[in-house]
């Protein structure tokens, strides 16, 4: 199934697992908590910041590292820290067959950090499925959609963009893969159309059905 040539770059929260219920409200409240303790700010106040930066730049990361020079492995750790994040992963098993049948190579490409973005792959075992992980200290703390970060992963697997398919839930971040010249795959229940989507599915157990249209 699919071009062996091709180079599928896949998001991992709320593409390949579903992050909603449990992991999201657990790293907004964390991240909210950092910017209340760091920034003494109130709650509400280290929410509207929150929010805004993730707006703006696409990341709260980004925003507190221009506005307030917030060191990225600091905010990372601490607002990546889960009590028992294995029970807090909604998965489904069926994923790790789809992605085994899938020809090309397989990249993860996410904002969160390493030791999360591991963790959820060993927990999954979605893992042996990936010959390389790039979490955001890998692309130089330049998260989608900066484009910095696509020409970093890029330049270091030496691909072409043009050989890429980029998997995905977060609209901005395909903009950015479809203006370097990538194929993108919207994963995303909504209504909503892009002229920056080349394939909408709602689940990426649908890409097998999908893949010709790419």
């Amino acid at each position: 199934m699919g071009n062996p040539g091709r180079v599928w770059l896949f998001d991992l929260d709320n593409t390949l697992h579903n992050a909603t219920p449990h992991i999201f409200p657990h790293i907004n409240r964390s991240m909210r908590e950092y910017i209340e303790r760091h920034l003494g700010l109130s709650s509400d106040q280290a929410t509207r910041i929150r929010q805004d930066y993730w707006e703006r730049y696409g990341a709260t990361l980004l925003g507190l590292m221009r506005h307030h020079g917030t060191d990225p492995r600091h905010f990372l750790w601490e607002t990546h820290q889960f009590k028992d994040l294995e029970r807090m992963v909604v998965f489904e098993k069926p994923i790790i067959h789809m992605l085994r049948r899938l020809k090309g190579r397989k990249i993860i490409f996410s904002n969160a950090p390493r030791h999360y973005t591991e963790a959820v792959l060993a927990i999954t075992g979605l893992g042996a499925c990936f010959d390389a992980i790039y979490s955001v200290e890998d692309v130089n703390f330049q998260p989608k959609p900066m484009l910095a970060g696509f020409r970093a992963l890029l330049h270091a697997e030496h691909l072409n963009p043009r050989n890429c398919i980029m998997v995905e839930d977060s609209l901005p971040n395909l903009l950015s893969a479809k203006k370097l010249g990538m194929k993108t795959v919207w994963v995303s229940a909504g209504y909503r159309q892009s002229p920056y989507v080349d394939v909408k599915i709602s689940s990426v157990l649908e890409l097998p059905k999908r893949y010709g249209r790419l």
